[in-house]
């Protein structure tokens, strides 16, 4: 009986471990406005400040805002527009992936 209660238990925790890797883990949202590097700054300081928030990725050229998530975190839709919204900028579509953030910065930098 203990033998079964172990391994169920092993199999519950490798269940776990599989699905927080396959969880979302950035964020990705299209942004219409981003024209300077002052407008990085800003949007990276406010994104920063939230507490789900592991790191901010903003790229100028291709107008693009990611946030990387801390593990078992994670940040509405709402609360994201509404950040870069009251900022001054228009969010034009918002997509999540377990993609990290190093893989998002090497597309966007292959992207034509």
């Amino acid at each position: 009986m203990i033998r079964y209660l172990a391994a169920a238990l092993v199999a519950a925790l490798l269940s776990f471990t599989a699905l927080a890797q396959d969880a979302p883990r950035t964020i990705e949202m299209k942004v219409d406005g981003l024209v300077c590097a002052f407008c990085a700054q800003g949007i990276s300081k406010k994104l920063g400040r939230m507490e789900a928030t592991q790191e901010v990725l903003v790229n100028l050229e291709k107008g693009v805002v990611a946030v990387a998530l801390k593990p078992g975190q994670d940040l509405s839709d709402e609360a994201l527009r509404g950040v870069l919204t009251e900022a001054g900028y228009s969010v034009q579509g918002i997509q999540r992936s377990a993609e990290t953030l190093d893989t998002l910065r090497a597309r966007l930098k292959a992207a034509p």
